[in-house]
């Protein structure tokens, strides 16, 4: 991969669209069109919108990836806030401890194609989220 990881810590609300623009420039820089760029997008701002809401601080890294010859991007939330009971009612949609809307994790595990949680209570949360580039069509199949 040719380009680092860039991480930016999530406390304030500028930070969110800090890390919303670090998005914006790997998946530009990796290919990815306007629709995935946006999906992209929007996975960041949900991540980092749920810290300032449940831990107040954590970080948001952005990295390029490589599996099996095709290239994407991960975003890595994590925080040290009080951590998630029930992870599997978290990703149900509807459901939230902050009178949301409760669609932030479920829509994140939608638009990406590889969805990790690892939380713990009183430790804080890890959340991976991966989306992959289309495989291009060889020349002359189908």
């Amino acid at each position: 991969m040719s380009r680092e990881p860039l991480t930016q810590t999530i406390a304030r609300e500028v930070d969110v669209y800090i890390a919303v623009s670090h998005g914006r420039e790997v998946s530009r820089g990796l290919g990815f069109d306007d629709v995935d760029r946006t999906r992209i997008e929007i996975a960041i701002l949900e991540l980092t919108r749920n810290i300032l809401a449940h831990a107040e601080r954590g970080s948001i890294t952005v990295r390029e990836i490589e599996r099996n010859e095709q290239r994407g991007i991960e975003i890595e939330a994590s925080d040290n806030g009080p951590g998630i009971a029930d992870t599997t009612l978290a990703l149900r949609d509807g459901y939230s401890t902050k009178q949301t809307l409760g669609t932030g994790l479920p829509g994140v595990k939608r638009l990406m194609d590889e969805f990790e949680i690892e939380s713990q209570v009183g430790v804080g949360t890890v959340v991976r989220a991966r989306r992959w580039l289309p495989r291009r069509r060889e020349r002359g199949g189908l």
